[in-house]
């Protein structure tokens, strides 16, 4: 599957991201090294993971991460 993360909101990204794992939260919070709580805080929308997570996440879960420039 593949969606462009400008469509999306971070938290609905992260939380996508969570089910193709078929993780738990807490579950996928420990593939990370972040807690249960840290992780439904953000998919729920109350705090934002940083840059450098979306990048573990993405590494720790075998994701491709794509840069490219507006045209």
């Amino acid at each position: 599957m593949r969606f462009k993360l400008k469509d999306y909101k971070p938290n609905e990204a992260l939380k996508m991201i969570r089910e193709w794992t078929g993780l738990t939260q807490g579950e996928f919070a420990k593939t990370i090294n972040k807690s249960r709580h840290t992780v439904q805080s953000w998919e729920l929308g109350r705090s934002v993971p940083s840059l450098t997570t979306f990048y573990e996440v993405a590494k720790k879960h075998n994701l491709d991460v794509t840069v490219e420039k507006k045209r």
